[in-house]
């Protein structure tokens, strides 16, 4: 079945080239892609049938609806620049769906934006993962006016199998930043435990099924624990996005006067992934941290 509306991709990476895939197969043209990557932007739009878009003005012109899924925020006010090449231009009537994690500030801000160029402006803050991505099967909540919601719902559904409408602009971006929090605790949390498990001579594998029949048991300990035990950090959620995510919710905290002690120690762990170069592994890298056999160089200066 095909779809009116034609979706334009800023960010081709893992989440956004499967969003691509996932609209294309359901029945979406996908009109423009666009990433900073020209080897990417290319593939990518060679595989849904899109034009490599030349500019972000030229993803604009082509599209009624822009997906955008980049970095962080200083990524997302480039992209929606009030000078020079941005989504701004000839945004009139176009509807925005961001879809990074990024401080709920910048939702607003871009919201805004966009209102000022004729534009409407969604967040889409997506929980699940890569496969998720692909399949249509996302969590996502979604903050911004209520009448866009509306015109972008039905995108929404074949993106996700389950959606939950927000609120106004930057209040799903401070759902998805407590989700992004708490999950972070819960991995430093889990590679402590399966770290000092080895380290008193514990079966990992026996302790991995007593956790996930007590108090101990996590979804986290579903998706990472054994990836741990095994070292197999293939990135689906990188330990340098945990690392910005946490960092949001920390200042948030902040914001609220609010100490979250656990929060800013997941937040430490993870930057030092990052420092140590381990920022592209998979958040389940973080065990790497808390292994002793895993920690080789320390035991030399010990």
């Amino acid at each position: 079945m095909a779809h009116k509306e034609r979706i334009g991709i800023v960010g081709a990476g893992r989440m956004g080239a499967n969003i691509a895939r996932r609209l294309h197969d359901v029945g979406y043209t996908i009109a423009a892609v666009y990433d900073v990557r020209p080897d990417v932007e290319s593939a990518v739009a060679t595989e849904v049938g899109a034009e490599p878009a030349s500019s972000l003005a030229r993803t604009t012109e082509l599209s009624d609806v822009i997906i955008t899924v980049v970095t962080d925020d200083n990524a997302m006010r480039t992209i929606f620049a009030q000078t020079g090449d941005s989504l701004l231009t000839g945004a009139n009537g176009r509807l925005f769906i961001n879809c990074a994690t990024v401080s709920p500030a910048v939702h607003v801000e871009v919201e805004r934006l966009a209102a000022e160029h004729g534009a409407q402006s969604l967040e889409g803050c997506m929980a699940s993962s890569i496969p998720q991505a692909r399949e249509g099967t996302l969590y996502l909540m979604v903050g911004g006016n209520k009448q866009a919601f509306e015109r972008a719902q039905s995108i929404f559904e074949k993106m996700s199998s389950s959606l939950t409408y927000v609120g106004k602009a930057g209040e799903a971006a401070k759902v998805k930043a407590l989700v992004n929090m708490v999950m972070n605790i819960n991995t430093a949390g889990l590679a402590e435990g399966l770290g000092l498990g080895e380290a008193l001579g514990l079966d990992l594998t026996m302790l991995r099924e007593v956790f996930s029949q007590t108090g101990a048991g996590s979804r986290v300990l579903v998706t990472d624990g054994e990836d741990m035990q095994n070292r197999s950090h293939d990135c689906y959620f990188s330990a340098a996005h945990a690392a910005k995510d946490s960092g949001i919710a920390v200042a948030l905290a902040k914001e609220a006067r609010l100490s979250v002690p656990l929060a800013q120690a997941a937040k430490e762990q993870f930057d030092t992934m990052v420092a140590r170069g381990l920022g592209e592994l998979d958040k389940s890298g973080i065990a790497e941290l808390t292994f002793w056999s895993r920690r080789a160089h320390e035991h030399a200066t010990a």
